[in-house]
């Protein structure tokens, strides 16, 4: 496939990929009465459940098998997992305990931990465009941080979690379905242990606290592992400063239903924040759109030697 057209597949499917992890508070909302840990179990084991008849219908079980034999990428992506599994609970966690708005911070200042890896380990340049966006951008979270009055933890574990799991999965030899298939196979054996425990003592939410919560529950393989692996998808076409930049549709997403639909309250500080963040996106789309009508789209970097 050409550089170019990867790269616009590439970011279709990476914007898919956001598009639905901002709107996905709205669908983790419907299980807050799930305890975020009993929550995020099950959200591995349906995930895998999801996962398997996928690779088998691609024929995908020889690299994955290569993958899961191999000591290096294996160990690499027992570090991925940890990444997004502890990512994984965070959100959960913080969507059923009220903090949309911190979930919506994390993931603006996500990009920017993410464009600040690519240009330390990759060895990314950026235009001077989109320096003055990241500037803007950086200038706007930090504002919104200063105004938010309290260190936000949820915030900052969120993007650094994503952050360098963006940066690992990006360098590792392995495909995004076998690699994403592998890290939710390793989470399931704690999740089969801690759901079978629940179950032997006629506790959890599953089978007990009705059909709708069960549905839910199954359904988190949805907003789990296709988001994820639309992401991995695109994040092989695209430069991580691209991707950084693009990762601003979910945070913004968030902070709407935050607003609209959570009711949580928009003070100046978010108002101006707003501002300082399109105007960065609208730099950075600027600047993409004009190096794509020269041809300039670069093939994807190798990684780390």
């Amino acid at each position: 496939m050409p550089p170019r057209s990867e790269a616009l597949s590439g970011l279709l499917v990476t914007l898919q990929a956001f598009l639905i992890w901002g709107l996905s508070p709205l669908y983790w909302s419907h299980l807050s009465h799930v305890p975020a840990f009993e929550a995020l179990m099950h959200r591995v084991i349906w995930s895998l459940l999801f996962l398997i008849p996928i690779l088998l219908f691609q024929k995908k079980m020889g690299p994955f098998w290569k993958a899961l034999t191999s000591l290096r990428t294996l160990a690499i992506l027992t570090l991925t997992t940890c990444l997004v599994g502890s990512n994984w609970f965070i959100f959960i966690w913080s969507i059923s305990h009220g903090h949309v708005m911190q979930t919506s911070l994390g993931y603006y200042i996500n990009p920017l931990v993410t464009v600040f890896l690519g240009t330390i380990f990759l060895k990314e340049r950026l235009s001077r465009k989109q320096q003055i966006a990241v500037l803007l951008a950086g200038i706007g979270v930090v504002w919104l941080t200063l105004d938010y009055g309290r260190l936000p933890w949820v915030s900052l574990m969120l993007a650094f979690s994503f952050a360098f799991y963006s940066l690992i999965r990006k360098v590792v030899d392995v495909g995004p379905l076998v690699g994403l298939t592998i890290e939710t196979l390793l989470m399931t054996v704690p999740a089969a242990i801690y759901l079978g425990y629940l179950g032997s003592k006629g506790e959890g939410a599953f089978l007990h606290t009705g059909l709708s919560t069960d549905l839910f529950l199954m359904g988190t393989a949805l907003v789990t592992a296709l988001p994820l692996l639309l992401f991995n998808m695109g994040a092989k076409a695209l430069n991580l400063s691209t991707i950084g930049f693009i990762q601003y549709l979910a945070p913004t997403c968030t902070l709407f239903l935050a607003v609209f639909y959570f009711h949580e309250p928009l003070d100046p500080s978010l108002i101006r924040t707003f501002v300082l963040i399109w105007s960065a996106l609208a730099l950075a789309t600027w600047d993409s759109i004009a190096n794509y009508r020269r041809h300039e789209v670069p093939p994807a970097p190798k990684g780390l030697s």
